[in-house]
């Protein structure tokens, strides 16, 4: 695959073969950005787990401690809509914001939190909502009775995480604009959920490989024991 002189440029920062602590990751993440925006910085976990068994999928969502620079807009449906409000919620209502979606196909939310006496309602969205990974859960904590801590969760930088079916795991833990130790605390943070994750039934190496690249940027390897 052909690069570009930018990339070509900040490939030459990492040294090959190297397999760096986390923290010299996080403070050379920063630059080897390709970019002329605040691009994203993501860490991406390749995991020896078989996710056709129910009991390697792992899934989950993490409150991360210097959020992620990016402010989701949240739809919440709900009968409690003054909470939800108050909460910071973007867009709120009941089965009038479900409609929206189903017969004017409006998607201007990234993230749909729920009261779970409205996913019966919500349900009937489901064959436009799932695939585009909009549908609540409560294991990503977007199914709540507590619909005020859900909202507050999203807007203070949580994040969720999914195994796919080779068992990587992608998540972003900041922006290039983060000061090197935020970084870090996110990096930390999510590590440690997904060592905590580890299904009992995975025998041998848990985690494989880890890396921690930008938007566009070239990849760093990082010390799975970092």
């Amino acid at each position: 695959m052909k690069r570009g002189k930018k990339y070509n440029q900040a490939a030459t920062l990492i040294e090959t073969n190297k397999v760096y602590s986390a923290k010299e990751a996080c403070e050379l993440v920063k630059k080897t950005s390709t970019t002329k925006f605040d691009a994203s910085v993501d860490v991406a976990f390749n995991l020896n787990i078989d996710t056709r068994y129910a009991e390697q999928q792992i899934r989950g969502a993490v409150v991360l401690p210097n959020g992620t620079g990016k402010t989701k807009r949240v739809l919440a449906i709900t009968n409690k809509t003054e909470e939800a409000k108050e909460a910071g919620a973007d867009f709120v209502g009941g089965k009038e914001m479900i409609e929206k979606i189903t017969k004017e196909n409006w998607f201007g939310f990234d993230v749909i939190v729920a009261t779970p006496d409205m996913m019966g309602e919500l349900g009937k969205a489901g064959r436009i909502l799932g695939p585009k990974g909009l549908m609540p859960n409560p294991k990503t904590g977007t199914v709540s009775p507590d619909i005020a801590k859900a909202v507050k969760d999203i807007k203070a930088g949580k994040v969720e995480y999914r195994a796919d079916k080779e068992g990587n795991i992608n998540v972003s833990i900041g922006r290039v604009s983060f000061d090197t130790d935020k970084l870090y605390e996110n990096f930390e943070t999510i590590y440690n959920v997904i060592v905590k994750a580890k299904p009992s039934t995975v025998k041998g190496v848990y985690m494989k490989n880890l890396t921690i690249t930008t938007t566009m940027g070239p990849s760093i390897k990082v010390d799975v024991n970092f």
